[in-house]
């Protein structure tokens, strides 16, 4: 159930920004971390955390920490605009 909540909440977010007349931006999520870094080579790995809208860089206490967070590349967070948490 958590899984399909978070899901509903990417989705609405590329709604939204569709709604807005914007082109909607592509979030891809991983499961890992190497998955993550292998779809986007040269971009930073950050932990998203969909249900609060932010997301974590490695080293911060919540990274990689919670069932329902998936990890993705920082360019694509930033353009869907969830924000960074500092470390």
């Amino acid at each position: 159930m958590r899984d399909l909540s978070q899901r509903l909440g990417l989705i609405a977010l590329v709604l939204s920004c569709t709604a807005c007349g914007q082109s909607p931006t592509v979030l891809t999520a991983f499961q890992t971390e190497q998955q993550a870094q292998t779809h986007c080579p040269k971009d930073v790995v950050v932990w998203l955390d969909a249900q609060r809208g932010f997301y974590y860089f490695k080293g911060h206490g919540s990274y990689g920490r919670s069932n329902a967070g998936r990890y993705a590349c920082r360019a694509e967070a930033d353009a869907a605009g969830i924000h960074g948490m500092p470390n």
